[in-house]
C-alpha cells in the first residue's frame, strides 16, 4: 500500500534514509536547506543518526517516527534531519562525543538536539513511546526541550558552545611537544613496554568465555592480533591460548554464521551464543586479517575454513555486480530481529531426517531451544571429544555435518531475507582488499589474489575523480561525500598489502601519492595526527582527531603503520619520525589502555622487535614469494621483483633466474639466501 506521506529524504540513495523517507516527520538529509531553514527561522534542530541494519533504529522509528500525532509536534518545534552514520561518520563522531558527555553513554539511534547553528546541547540514544527502562519517554524529551528552548535558549546556546569546545578540544590529548628529531638516540620502545601491553591485555581476558570483559563482547580483533604476534616472538603462552581460544569460542558460538559463514557485529551475551544479528562488511574483514594471522602460526584447520566460509559468503551474497561489496546485512527480517537465522527442532528434524538426531545434538539444538524458544546453532565440544561420546567416526562426523549445513541453507534461503544495505563504502572494501591479501598469502590461494587486484580496480573506477581516489560512498552509479582519513589510510594500507602479493610496485607509487595527499589536506600540523576531515570540509561545527581502534582501526594508528612502511620503501626518514612520533606521544595510552589502541601497540611491538627489509629478486620467484607470504613474518617491509628498478631497496641487487632473497634489519645487512627455509633461520637468529 502506497504511503500518504513523504519527506526530503526521498530522493536519498542511502538505503537507512530511504527507509525513513515515507514517516510522516518531515525529515530532511544534512545539507545547506535543513540547516539554512533552522538559522532563518531560529529553530532548534533535531538530528537523529543510525544505519540501515540497526535493530533499535527500526523500534524507534516504528514507535515514534511512525506516529502522526508526535509526528506533527516534531515538525512544528524541530527542523528534523536524518543522517547515515556510515554515509556522514564525521557528524556521527562529533554528535556522539556530544551525547557521550552529555548522558555518559552512546549507540544508535543517536538523537541530538542542535541550536540554529548545528551545536549540541542535548542528546541521548532510544527513548521509548512511553515512560520505561528508566528512560524518560520520547514526547517528553521533545516537549522538555522546546520548552527549554522558549525559555532558557541562552543556558542551552552556553551550554552549546561548552559543548563543542570540549569535542574540539579532545583532538589535543596527545602529540604535544613530542617531535622526534634524528638526533634522539636511545630506543623508544622496548621489551619491556610489549610486556606490559600485553600483561594488561590479559588483565582483560574473559578466561571462561574467552574474549574481553562483559557484554555486550565485541569480537575485539586487534586485541587478539597483537596476542599472536606477542606469543610468536616472546613464546608466550598465555598469550598464545588466550587469542586462540577467543578466535575458536566466537567460531563456534551462535555470532558466527556455521551455515552460510561470517560474523554479527556483537555477542549480547558473554558465551558468544546470542548474536546482535546484523553481519557488516568490516568485521568480516577485520575478523579475515586475524585469521590469516593464526593459520599461519598454527597451520590449523579452523582457521582456513572460516576464512574461505567468510569470504565465500560476501562473494556470494554480499557482491555488487559491477565488482563493490555492499556494507551491511540487516538484524531484522519480517520485522523479528534473528528469524532469518534460528531453528525449531521439528523444522531440523523434518530436513534432515536420520542426520537429524547427531546434528541436533552437535549444535545444542532441543525442543524448547536456547533463545526466545527457538535454536540458535552453536558448537560446545571438540569434534573428537564429541565423536568419542556419540560412538561416531571424526571423519563421519565431519561429514555429516557438512551435509546438513549445505541442506540448511538450502531450506534457510527460501525465508524471507534480512534486507542488505547496499552502499558501498570506500573504507570498508579497502579492508576487504587487505582481507583479500591476508588469505591469499596466508593459505596461497591465487583466488583470493584475483579478488583482491579486482576490488582494488573497482576503488579506483568508482571512487576516483580527476586520477585521485576522493568519495567515500557509491551507489547507483554515483559517488558522493567526500573520502574521510580513514578511507585513505585503508587504500594505503591495501595498495601495500596488494604490493606484498602482487609484486606490482605501481601499488606503492599510489600509496606514496595518497599519503602524500593526507599530510598536505588532513594533517594537524601543531601535533602531527590527521583530522578525520579534509581541510577544505566547510559543513561540521570542528575537526576531529580520532585516536582510538574501536570497532575498526583508528585511521590514526593505521597511518602509523603506513609511514613506518613506506619511510623505508621510499627511504624517507621524515616519514619514519613523524610516525615515531605519533606513536610515542600515544604510548603511555597504548600501554594502560591496550584494549583501546590495539593496532597502536601492534607498531610499538614491530618497533620494539626491528623491522625485517626482506628483498626477493629473480626471473623465477613465483613459487618463492608463495612461500615467503605465507610465513608469519608481522615485522616485515617486502618488495620482490624479476627486474631491478630506482625503488630504493631494489637497487644493486642481482637479478639471476634463480630467487634470491635480502635481509636487512637494523641498519644491518646480511648474505642472501636462497628459500624460506633459510630464511626463517636468519629471521630467527
Amino acid at each position: 500500500m502506497a504511503s500518504i506521506f513523504t519527506n526530503h529524504l526521498i530522493s536519498e540513495s542511502s538505503p537507512y534514509l530511504l527507509q525513513h523517507a515515507h514517516n510522516p516527520v518531515q525529515w530532511y538529509p544534512w545539507g545547506e536547506e535543513a540547516l539554512n531553514k533552522a538559522k532563518e527561522s531560529g529553530t532548534p534542530i533535531l538530528v537523529s543518526i543510525g544505519y540501515a541494519a540497526c535493530h533499535w533504529c527500526h523500534v524507534m522509528e516504528r514507535e515514534s517516527f511512525e506516529d502522526e500525532e508526535v509526528a506533527a509536534y516534531m515538525n512544528e518545534h524541530f527542523i528534523n534531519i536524518k543522517i547515515d552514520r556510515e554515509e556522514r561518520p564525521d557528524l556521527d563522531h562529533i554528535y556522539m562525543d556530544a551525547v557521550q558527555a552529555i548522558a555518559g553513554n552512546g549507540g544508535w539511534p543517536l538523537n541530538v538536539f542542535l541550536t540554529p547553528d548545528a551545536k549540541p546541547f542535548y542528546g541521548g540514544t532510544y527513548f521509548p513511546p512511553q515512560k520505561a527502562y528508566n528512560r524518560p519517554s520520547w514526547k517528553d524529551v521533545l516537549m522538555n526541550i522546546s520548552n527549554a528552548w522558549q525559555n532558557r535558549r541562552e543556558e542551552l546556546i552556553l551550554q552549546a558552545d561548552n559543548l563543542v569546545e570540549h569535542i574540539s578540544s579532545a583532538g589535543n590529548l596527545f602529540g604535544k611537544n613530542t617531535i622526534i628529531t634524528e638526533d634522539d638516540s636511545l630506543p623508544l620502545f622496548n621489551k619491556e613496554q610489549c610486556n606490559s601491553i600485553a600483561e594488561n591485555i590479559l588483565k582483560a581476558a574473559d578466561t571462561v568465555y574467552g574474549g574481553f570483559g562483559a557484554a555486550p563482547k565485541f569480537p575485539q580483533t586487534f586485541t587478539i592480533k597483537y596476542l599472536l604476534a606477542y606469543s610468536y616472538f616472546f613464546d608466550h603462552e598465555k598469550a598464545r591460548q588466550h587469542a586462540e581460544f577467543s578466535l575458536q569460542q566466537m567460531l563456534n558460538g551462535g555470532i558466527y554464521d556455521h551455515l552460510a559463514g561470517g560474523l554479527a557485529r556483537y555477542s549480547t551475551d558473554s558465551q558468544w551464543l546470542t548474536p546482535h544479528f546484523e553481519k557488516m562488511l568490516y568485521d568480516n574483514a577485520l575478523l579475515v586479517n586475524v585469521l590469516a594471522d593464526a593459520f599461519q602460526i598454527t597451520n590449523k584447520k579452523i582457521y582456513a575454513d572460516a576464512i574461505n566460509k567468510t569470504l565465500d559468503f560476501f562473494t556470494r551474497e554480499m557482491k555488487h555486480s559491477e565488482g563493490g561489496f555492499f556494507a551491511a546485512m540487516d538484524a531484522d527480517s519480517e520485522g523479528e530481529e534473528g528469524k532469518f537465522y534460528v531453528w525449531d527442532k521439528k523444522e531440523i528434524d523434518h530436513i534432515l531426517v536420520e542426520d537429524a538426531v547427531i546434528y541436533c545434538k552437535w549444535f545444542g539444538v532441543s525442543d524448547n531451544g536456547n533463545w526466545e524458544g527457538k535454536n540458535i546453532l552453536h558448537i560446545s565440544k571438540t569434534e573428537e571429544l564429541f565423536s568419542a561420546e556419540n560412538n561416531i567416526d571424526v571423519e563421519a562426523l565431519h561429514a555429516l555435518i557438512s551435509r546438513g549445513n549445505e541442506q540448511l541453507l538450502i531450506e534457510r534461503n527460501k525465508r524471507p531475507h534480512p534486507m542488505t544495505d547496499d552502499k558501498i563504502i570506500l573504507g570498508w572494501n579497502a579492508l576487504l582488499v587487505t582481507a583479500f591479501c591476508k588469505a591469499s598469502a596466508s593459505l596461497g590461494d591465487e583466488k583470493y589474489k584475483t579478488e583482491a587486484v579486482s576490488l582494488f580496480e573497482f576503488i579506483r573506477k568508482k571512487f576516483g575523480s580527476g586520477g585521485m581516489i576522493s568519495f567515500h560512498t557509491y551507489k547507483n552509479n554515483e559517488a558522493k561525500h567526500p573520502a574521510f582519513l580513514d578511507d585513505y589510510a585503508y587504500v594505503i594500507q591495501a595498495c601495500i598489502h596488494l604490493q606484498e602479493i602482487t609484486g606490482n610496485q605501481e601499488y606503492l607509487l599510489e600509496a606514496k601519492k595518497l599519503t602524500e595527499y593526507l599530510l598536505d589536506n588532513f594533517e594537524n600540523k601543531e601535533t602531527g595526527f590527521f583530522y578525520f576531515t579534509h581541510k577544505d570540509q566547510s559543513d561540521i561545527i570542528t575537526r576531529k582527531v580520532e585516536f582510538y581502534d574501536g570497532a575498526v582501526p583508528s585511521g590514526n594508528s593505521i597511518m602509523a603503520e603506513n609511514l613506518l612502511y613506506l619511510s623505508v620503501v621510499f627511504e624517507k626518514q621524515e616519514w619514519h619520525l613523524k610516525a615515531v612520533s605519533l606513536l610515542n606521544s600515544i604510548l603511555g595510552a597504548v600501554i594502560k589502555y591496550p584494549t583501546s589502541f590495539a593496532v597502536w601497540a601492534a607498531s610499538v611491538l614491530n618497533q620494539a622487535l626491528g623491522v625485517n627489509e626482506i628483498v626477493l629478486t629473480g626471473t623465477d620467484i613465483r613459487k618463492t614469494r608463495t612461500d615467503i607470504l605465507r610465513e608469519f613474518i608481522p615485522n616485515k617491509v617486502f618488495q620482490s621483483a624479476e627486474t631491478g628498478s630506482q625503488f630504493p631497496l631494489l637497487k644493486n641487487k642481482s637479478f639471476t633466474e634463480a630467487a634470491l632473497i635480502y635481509v636487512c634489519r637494523n641498519y644491518e645487512c646480511f648474505a642472501p639466501v636462497i628459500n624460506t627455509g633459510e630464511l626463517k633461520m636468519l629471521l630467527k637468529n
